[in-house]
């Protein structure tokens, strides 16, 4: 079993939903970022997602571009990110997930970064972009080396589709709560629940929930009918907001323990 399916079998015994956050690779800096991770763990997540910036994020909303444009303007690339992880990972065993545009990774070269990836402490790969059409080769590749690729799943996603991704998908699927793009929002999508038992009727896989996700109470609905809850913009504007404060890192830990505390909140 890999850390992330140790992770979902350790939460369904328990009864607990996963939190899964996410933020950008050097915003503000590398170093931060390496920090970040650390304390994140301390807060209590379960998977950390870790974006790489990229200059054309057409699935992300205002917040992460910006983090995006920020990482960039410092010159951040792959292999950087890939030492800033290897160093967390000396402190931390918390699965993470590379989430990343198509682009980024094919200058890199797939092989390269699998290899670079597993060396680093990589546990998983989601591309958001990959179709469905072009996923076999990158497949093939993660699961020789014993990494999992984590598809997303959309409210426009057909029954075909869903399912021949589901053949495809390991680790855990993603379904996007909502069309459009990342971005927090007052109200959670209806049929968000629904696109979720859609996912289980042809998999098995744990399913995680993201885009729009933001409040305590959002992720408790969640955790209702999900395995995990991925919040992403939330922390990010939190680390903008935070820019250039000494105590940046353990604030933004507070932070993410507030979501966490909702655990123990009566649902």
């Amino acid at each position: 079993m890999s850390r992330i399916d140790d992770t979902f079998a350790r939460l369904k015994r328990s009864g607990r939903g996963g939190l899964i956050p996410f933020i950008t690779a050097g915003d503000p800096d590398l170093k931060t970022t390496e920090l970040l991770l650390i304390e994140l763990a301390k807060a209590g997540a379960d998977i950390i997602e870790l974006g790489v910036p990229f200059s054309d994020p057409v699935a992300d909303g205002t917040v992460i571009q910006r983090a995006s444009e920020r990482a960039l303007e410092k010159g951040v690339s792959l292999s950087d990110i890939f030492l800033c992880i290897s160093q967390a990972k000396k402190r931390i065993d918390v699965p993470i997930v590379l989430f990343s545009y198509l682009n980024p990774l094919l200058r890199f070269g797939k092989d390269r970064l699998a290899d670079q990836a597993i060396r680093a402490g990589v546990d998983a790969v989601l591309i958001t972009d990959l179709t469905l059409e072009e996923a076999a080769p990158w497949v093939a590749t993660f699961r020789a080396r014993g990494m999992d690729l984590v598809f997303l799943i959309a409210p426009t996603t057909s029954d075909k589709r869903l399912a021949l991704i589901a053949q495809q998908a390991s680790g855990f699927i993603y379904v996007v709560s909502r069309t459009g793009v990342t971005g927090e929002r007052h109200e959670m999508p209806r049929d968000a629940e629904s696109l979720v038992k859609r996912v289980r009727a042809v998999s098995d896989l744990p399913i995680a929930v993201g885009f729009g996700i933001s409040t305590a109470q959002q992720i408790q609905r969640v955790w209702r009918f999900a395995d995990a809850a991925v919040i992403g913009s939330a922390i990010v504007r939190k680390i903008e907001e935070l820019k250039g404060a000494p105590d940046l890192v353990p604030r933004l830990g507070e932070f993410a323990r507030s979501f966490v505390k909702s655990r123990f909140a009566d649902r």
